[in-house]
């Protein structure tokens, strides 16, 4: 079982009424509403470049769900720089690439996590061609197969400005949700992924604006939804 015991990290589990925290449930609230006329089974999580917050956005949003009754399985589908397990302190070498290639099962590589309701499928061992893996018929056959089990399947991606992983699932899945970090990435950047998505006829949800700070609000996350450009914000 994962052990959970980064507390800043998975702010959402261990610090569950901390301003941050109600800004993730607003986020689950968000999408709910977005998606009323169709269920939402997967959602790959990417951004612009690296290091800007969508690993925490998947752990946490994938720990709100199911905090709210779902079942809800976290993806490490980030095949170049896997990072989603290290948060919930798994290091299982089965996962993703191991499921895949026939080596293990589904069912004996997912990992419990001490939220209820959520569980991790670690990346396993990094492969040498991760886009052409993601691609594959077998992983495809593979997201069905998790999608049976899940009410929500999250997949953590690459930056979708750096590999074509990220737009490989995201073709294939329910919805994509973009994460930008404030005063790190420029307008052209995130303008530049949003088009990538678009070239594959991904559905964009919205983009998740991480670690704006306000003088009298210190920590809260500002999330921005849909083609319209309508600002929510906790």
């Amino acid at each position: 079982m994962a052990k959970e015991t980064n507390g800043e990290k998975l702010v959402t589990s261990l610090s569950p009424r901390s301003p941050v925290s109600e800004s993730y449930r607003e986020l689950r609230t968000n999408l709910q509403f977005l998606t009323l006329d169709k269920t939402l089974r997967s959602v790959v999580v990417t951004s612009a470049s690296p290091r800007e917050g969508k690993t925490l956005t998947v752990a946490n949003l994938a720990i709100t769900m199911a905090q709210a009754g779902k079942k809800v399985i976290a993806i490490d589908s980030d095949l170049r720089r896997p990072t989603l397990c290290e948060i919930f302190g798994v290091h299982e070498r089965q996962g993703l690439t191991t499921v895949i290639s026939g080596a293990a099962s589904l069912d004996h590589a997912l990992v419990n996590t001490r939220t209820r309701g959520l569980r991790l499928l670690p990346s396993g061992p990094m492969p040498p061609n991760p886009a052409e893996l993601l691609a594959s018929d077998r992983m495809k056959s593979v997201m069905a197969a998790l999608e049976e089990r899940a009410d929500t399947v999250i997949y953590d991606s690459p930056p979708v400005g750096a590999v074509t992983d990220a737009a490989v699932l995201a073709s294939v899945c329910d919805g994509v949700l973009l994460v930008v970090a404030a005063g790190k990435v420029s307008y052209k950047q995130a303008q530049r992924a949003k088009e990538l998505l678009a070239n594959v006829k991904a559905n964009l949800l919205g983009v998740v604006l991480d670690g704006a700070l306000t003088d009298r609000e210190k920590g809260y996350y500002y999330y921005y939804y849909g083609e319209g450009g309508e600002k929510k914000r906790r």
